[in-house]
């Protein structure tokens, strides 16, 4: 039972993440912390995961390391997008003046 509930509630958690993600479109750093939210509530659910079969919890580290580069590299775009048009609004800028 409480197996269950715990399931529930990550599941509860990531598609709580989702919904910030797609409901909020006028920060980038609101949606990258809504990012970094999902890839969270995914590794709670890959260690209950792989704790419940006896795995190798080896892969536990591949995936935080590929979630760290997919940090840094947000934070990056957002640093770049914030010197080229002096804010993070999506708003602010349009694909064509690339």
């Amino acid at each position: 039972m409480t197996m269950m509930f715990n399931w529930l509630i990550l599941i509860f958690l990531m598609l709580g993440g989702v919904w910030v993600f797609c409901s909020n479109r006028k920060h980038l750093l609101a949606m990258l912390l809504s990012l970094e939210f999902i890839v969270l509530s995914m590794f709670l659910m890959l260690f209950i995961l792989l704790g419940l079969f006896d795995n190798e919890i080896y892969f536990l580290m591949i995936f935080l390391s590929f979630c760290v580069c997919e940090g840094a590299l947000g934070l990056s775009v957002m640093v770049l997008l914030i010197r080229t048009h002096g804010n993070d609004f999506f708003q602010s800028f349009s694909i064509l003046q690339c």
